[in-house]
């Protein structure tokens, strides 16, 4: 049976022609490049990178499919710790894939009685009794010893890392894992999904860094991160809440337009999300706010909220149905607010909300950590985003931001967020175009950089002993430092003469002098080039500053190497690489040699996270 060539028919016959054609690119890359050539005696691990809710599930299968081609015959499907996610995973896979035999958490029996006849696809949820018990499962009926395993891990940042890196000790989920993977013969493990930061901030020693990773393009429709934070400007589809009198009023008023427009040309459903806090007393309180004006609209149902739709009505642009009538718009919220046609669901610990009750209708959905990974609202047109930390994580708050999708109106999508907070998803979105730059160039090191104050991850799956910050702004030179030719760095700087302030010149020339740098452990050189292959990464003419000075009279381990003005003038330069090359004399250490000695800064503001391979 060809398992890929059945599966992209299913998907083809459904209507789903560019959907097809983009699992069955994915699927043929990794599979040439990465599963043919697998050696069936080894354990290694890669990394399937695509955006928050764009179709990984898809992509996945399509994988499933080409590595069960190329003989593969038993796949482990991890879900979040999730019960109804589980299910739904396992529902689609029974639904989609052909050929296959595939076994919920229960099913040791069937997998036992299929011998390994038809490939066998276990779906099982990050949960450590679950994990523990398919261990065991996998070791004792002898299946593992001579066949190999490919495990597809979704949301593989999630929970599968190592939370007591720091301990010296091994979370019970990272163990169980580790498990399952090494006690087969062989195994090919898929990391999966679209917040990296914290898998590739892994080393390699430590079992969970990425061997290869593969970036997959978002479909046409797809609304992401450059939809609602570009790099220059603000959409109209962002509403900041300090300049709204009334945020709350604007949100409900806004919803029930969109939701009208949406019912009318034919559409099922129209949410809208709250995602004020953590706090089950702020969600309360969000309820009562909502209720409260959605009272004061039907009380003003025919004088002033015919006021507020009227004022609204302008701004709605849709571009998948005919614009409807302002008259029509108005009758079909009445219909909705006079008839009880909405609902207001809390979504939290206190509350049971299923994924039927949002699927249809007009919703008001308020919530915390429930509105995280996996969940997906259909529909969702207008979003109310006030949730702050003390500590913000890039890869949570992404995660967090279920706005991301492909069912969205862009003429009717609608954003209200603190202006600090859409900042910060403007420079996580910046990052995450970086590091999709980086792996689409073919770069190996992928370097991750953010503003001072947000974190890329949680900090306990982060070993302290090797992953360094390198703070831009800050300047860095080596203690005692090496020139693998004098006269070839000379040569090469020839050409800038002291008596010039500064220059501008090209990141790759930079690149070119610091590759003549022998560096003292202090100074870590690899990194600051990762840094700048980063920048060139996406912006292949990046420029930075040069500052030539010889004959300098410096003493060695005096603590500054540049004089006051030369530390000045680089610090004017805060949105560059600045590289200070200072010959000194040698009269006062550097072993008496006429050294180059070069003295970096990195753009400002940023911390960039380096990760160190070698015992620390």
């Amino acid at each position: 049976m060809q398992y890929l060539k059945t599966y992209l028919k299913k998907i083809t016959d459904r209507g789903n022609t560019k959907l097809a054609e983009s699992i069955e690119k994915t699927a043929n890359d990794v599979g040439n490049k990465h599963i043919k050539t697998f050696s069936f005696s080894s354990h290694e691990i890669g990394l399937l990178l695509g955006n928050v809710q764009s179709g990984k599930t898809g992509q996945m299968f399509g994988i499933i499919c080409k590595a069960a081609d190329l003989g593969f015959p038993v796949f482990v499907l991890l879900t979040t710790d999730n019960v109804v996610l589980q299910q739904q995973t396992l529902d689609r896979v029974k639904t989609d894939l052909e050929g296959f035999c595939i076994c919920g958490e229960n099913d040791a029996a069937l997998f036992a009685e299929n011998s390994l006849m038809d490939p066998v696809i276990i779906v099982l949820k990050k949960n450590v009794r679950m994990l523990k018990l398919w261990a065991n499962i996998l070791n004792s009926t002898g299946f593992m010893k001579g066949n190999p395993l490919f495990i597809i891990d979704d949301e593989a940042d999630a929970a599968s890392l190592n939370t007591l890196v720091n301990r010296n000790r091994q979370s019970s989920i990272n163990k169980y894992l580790d498990s399952i993977k090494n006690e087969s013969s062989s195994s090919l493990y898929l990391q999966v999904t679209g917040t990296p930061q914290a898998i590739f901030l892994q080393t390699f020693a430590s079992g969970w860094h990425p061997y290869f990773t593969y970036y997959f393009q978002p479909g046409d429709a797809y609304l992401g991160g450059d939809f609602f934070f570009p790099s220059s400007g603000k959409p109209d589809c962002v509403s900041f809440l300090e300049k709204l009198k009334m945020p709350m009023r604007e949100v409900v008023v806004r919803h029930l337009l969109v939701s009208a427009q949406i019912l009318l040309s034919g559409g099922k459903v129209s949410n809208c999300l709250f995602h004020p806090s953590v706090r089950v007393a702020v969600h309360k309180k969000i309820e009562g706010d909502i209720q409260k004006e959605l009272n004061w609209c039907i009380e003003n149902i025919d004088t002033e909220l015919k006021n507020e739709l009227s004022r609204q009505y302008a701004d709605l642009n849709p571009s998948r149905s005919q614009k409807c009538s302002l008259e029509d718009l108005s009758v079909k919220v009445k219909e909705i607010l006079t008839e009880n046609q909405f609902k207001v669901l809390v979504m939290n610990g206190k509350n049971d909300v299923e994924s039927s009750d949002y699927e249809d209708g007009c919703n008001f959905v308020v919530g915390g950590n429930t509105l995280g990974r996996g969940v997906t609202f259909p529909g969702l047109q207008t979003i109310y985003y006030t949730r702050t930390s003390k500590k913000p994580q890039a890869d949570t708050m992404w995660q967090h931001s279920r706005m991301f999708g492909y069912d969205r109106d862009p003429g009717m999508m609608k954003v209200y967020i603190d202006e600090n907070l859409y900042k910060l998803f403007a420079d996580i979105n910046a990052t995450n175009n970086s590091i999709i730059a980086q792996v689409e160039k073919g770069i190996e090191d992928v370097k991750i950089y953010y503003p001072e104050g947000l974190n890329p991850t949680r900090k306990n799956v982060l070993d302290n002993d090797h992953v360094e910050i390198i703070s831009g702004g800050t300047n860095y030179y080596p203690f005692n430092p090496d020139n693998d030719s004098i006269e070839d760095i000379s040569k090469l700087l020839e050409v800038f003469s002291e008596t010039e302030p500064y220059y501008q010149v090209s990141l790759r020339l930079v690149k070119e002098i610091l590759a003549h740098i022998i560096p003292s452990p202090d100074f870590k050189l690899q990194a600051f080039c990762s840094v700048i292959d980063t920048i060139l990464s996406e912006h292949p003419t990046g420029q930075g500053i040069l500052i030539v000075r010889r004959e300098r009279n410096v003493a060695q381990g005096t603590g500054a190497l540049l004089s006051p003005n030369d530390w000045q003038l680089g610090g004017t330069f805060s949105d560059k690489v600045v590289l200070t090359m200072y010959q000194v004399t040698g009269t006062k250490g550097w072993n008496g040699k006429k050294l180059w000695v070069p003295n970096i800064k990195l753009p400002s503001n940023t911390m960039y996270y380096d990760v160190i391979e070698e015992d620390a």
